[in-house]
C-alpha cells in the first residue's frame, strides 16, 4: 500500500505491531509483565530526572516500588519553566521513549543497540541514584539481563525482544495517559495536579496538553515506522521480515 507521498505501508511490520500490542493488553495484568511495567516507570522517572539536570537542578534520588508506582526526588532552581519541564518530563518521557523504541526498531533496525543502551541507561540510574534496595536490585539486575541478551541472543530472537519492548512501550504509555490523567481520583495526587499547584493551571489542563503531545508523538513515529520509503534518491530500510543469524 503505497502513500501519495511515496511511502509504502510495510504490511509485514504492521501486523507485528499489532501482534505484541494485543499480547500486551490481552496479558496485560499477568504477573509475567510486572518487569516491562517497572521498566516503563523507570522511563517516566528517568524522564523526571534527566529534565532536572538539564534545568540546572540535581537528582536526589530515583524509587520503584512492586505496585509499578515510582518517584523522582530532585531539586529545582526557581523558576516556573523549569518546573513545567520537569513536570511534563514524565508523562511525555515515557511516550518519547516509546517513539525513540518504535523507530529504533521497526524503522532502523537497531537491535543489539537498543538493548545495550537500555542495559547502560539502567545501570546508570540504579547506581547513581537508586537508594532503596528494591529498585538498586530492578536496576541492576534488568540491566544484567539485557546486556547478556544484547550479547548472546541470535539476532532474530534480539528482533523479537525490541519489537515486544517498543509495542509494550509504547501501549504503556497511553494506558498512562488514560489511567493517570483521566481518572479524576488518580489525577489528584498526579504529576498534573502537583504543577497546578505551582502554575495555577488546572490539573484538567495538563492532563488534556501531556496527552495531545503523547499520542500525536507516538502517532508520528508509528507511522514512520511502519512505512517504507520508495523513493529511489533516499536510504531505504529493508522491510521487516525474518531476521537470520550473523
Amino acid at each position: 500500500m503505497q502513500t501519495a507521498s511515496g511511502a509504502r505501508l510495510d504490511m509485514g511490520r504492521v501486523l507485528l505491531l499489532l501482534v505484541f500490542l494485543g499480547v500486551g493488553w490481552f496479558f496485560w495484568d499477568s504477573p509475567v509483565l510486572r518487569p516491562v511495567k517497572l521498566l516503563v516507570v523507570m522511563m517516566h522517572e528517568s524522564g523526571h530526572a534527566i529534565a532536572s539536570l538539564i534545568v540546572g537542578g540535581s537528582v536526589q534520588s530515583i524509587t520503584l516500588r512492586s505496585d509499578e508506582s515510582g518517584a523522582c526526588l530532585s531539586a529545582l532552581p526557581p523558576g516556573v519553566v523549569r518546573q513545567i519541564i520537569v513536570f511534563s518530563a514524565g508523562y511525555l518521557g515515557s511516550a518519547v521513549m516509546g517513539a525513540v523504541l518504535l523507530l529504533a526498531t521497526f524503522r532502523f533496525r537497531l537491535r543489539r543497540v537498543v538493548l545495550g543502551a537500555a542495559c547502560v541507561w539502567l545501570a546508570v540510574m540504579g547506581v547513581l541514584y537508586a537508594r532503596d534496595s528494591f529498585t538498586l536490585a530492578f536496576c541492576v539486575g534488568t540491566s544484567v539481563v539485557l546486556g547478556l541478551a544484547a550479547k548472546f541472543l541470535p539476532e532474530g530472537v534480539v528482533e523479537v525482544v525490541n519489537l515486544f519492548l517498543a509495542a509494550f512501550t509504547a501501549l504503556y504509555a497511553l494506558f498512562d495517559f488514560r489511567s493517570d490523567l483521566w481518572d479524576s481520583r488518580v489525577r489528584a495526587g498526579s504529576d498534573a495536579a502537583l504543577l497546578a499547584g505551582h502554575t495555577w493551571v488546572p490539573a484538567i489542563v495538563w492532563a488534556g496538553l501531556w496527552t495531545l503531545l503523547g499520542i500525536s508523538l507516538l502517532g508520528w513515529a508509528a507511522y514512520k515506522s511502519l512505512h517504507a520509503d520508495s523513493r529511489p534518491t533516499q536510504m531505504r530500510m529493508p522491510p521487516l521480515t525474518s531476521a537470520r543469524r550473523s
